[in-house]
């Protein structure tokens, strides 16, 4: 496997992100990219709507620590695209053993992340034929779900805010426990 690092050993920033804590090594045919202890991940970067299907972290958690630091570090120095960057996640995934159909779906979720972002946006069109045939195709199994799962998150967001406001706090809590 072209992993040269071990496991994946990262240790809790805050309820959203992860510091890698010993570097994560690849060696692809050309190139050998370092994610340095340190950088801050959030893993697959998944919208909340989708993670009934992909969950943050899986099989997936180095290609999507590495995708991150491509999309970083990576674009910024200029050792890749961004479609290079999308391209090595998908290779790293199928090295990893990450199904066929959830690591062209992810794919294809970076390929639109790259098209809202105007550093990833260059050379998105070229990617836009397969973007958009995989998200026709998927479309019958993810969006169902996906607008249930926002009603109920709508719902869940207006009785938290009523709690808030019953009891005066933000986070519907009762305030502070003493024991």
């Amino acid at each position: 496997m072209p992993l040269e690092s071990g496991d994946v050993v990262v240790r809790s920033v805050d309820d959203d992100h992860w510091a890698v804590e010993e570097p994560l090594v690849y060696r692809g045919k050309r190139d050998r990219f370092v994610v340095p202890a340190g950088f801050l991940t959030d893993f697959a970067t998944v919208p909340r709507l989708v993670v009934w299907l992909v969950p943050r972290f899986g099989r997936y958690t180095a290609a999507a620590i590495l995708h991150d630091w491509l999309c970083t570090e990576g674009i910024r120095s200029g050792a890749v695209t961004s479609a290079d960057a999308d391209g090595l996640f998908r290779r790293v995934m199928r090295e990893n053993g990450v199904p066929v159909v959830r690591r062209w779906l992810m794919w294809c979720g970076v390929r639109w992340g790259a098209l809202v972002d105007a550093e990833r946006r260059p050379g998105w069109w070229r990617s836009a034929p397969g973007v958009l045939g995989i998200s026709v195709l998927a479309a019958p199994v993810v969006v169902p779900p996906g607008l249930v799962i926002g009603l109920a998150l709508l719902v869940y967001a207006a009785v938290e805010a009523a709690v808030g406001f019953l009891t005066g706090s933000p986070r519907g809590d009762a305030g502070s426990f003493r024991t």
